[in-house]
């Protein structure tokens, strides 16, 4: 078994549980601020962020073990996009920190811009790599747009 098989699932779940560890912490505050009508209930958003990683992850692992060949270097393109997975995985961390533990929900919502544009990064340059493993991040980039603009509203409601 290759290694990646662990590896990047390894890292998926790590990502997910500091993330919803961060958030669990933040909960209260939560709570007491004020959401706008179209926030989704959190066992939704919970589902969704699960369906989401698996999909990152097979995404992921598609990309690792892809043997096609493209010209210049395919080697490098390869590293540069799990590298860019990795800063992903990174930003989506920071969001939670961002907003459920340092309460800045203006940043948190630059930053869930930032990690939106990470995700049509991945969906490009893995685009000619393979095309499904690029399609299994669309869920994931639709899913960022809709929560940098619930951020955005929560911090118009809020400030």
């Amino acid at each position: 078994m290759k290694a990646n098989y662990i590896i990047i699932p390894l890292i998926t779940i790590i990502t997910a549980g500091v993330g919803s560890w961060i958030t669990s912490a933040g909960m209260d505050w939560y709570h007491k601020i004020k959401l706008p009508a179209f926030t989704p209930s959190g066992s939704f958003i919970g589902m969704v962020w699960t369906i989401i990683f698996i999909l990152a992850a097979i995404s992921a692992l598609l990309v690792w073990n892809s043997r096609m060949v493209l010209p210049g270097s395919f080697y490098m393109l390869k590293e540069g996009v799990m590298t860019l997975f990795i800063l992903n995985a990174v930003l989506n961390v920071v969001w939670s920190l961002l907003f459920f533990n340092m309460h800045f929900i203006a940043a948190a919502a630059w930053e869930a811009g930032l990690l939106g544009l990470s995700v049509v990064a991945l969906f490009i340059l893995i685009w000619p790599i393979s095309r499904l493993a690029a399609w299994l991040l669309a869920p994931y980039a639709a899913w960022v747009a809709f929560a940098t603009y619930l951020t955005y509203t929560v911090w118009a409601l809020n400030r």
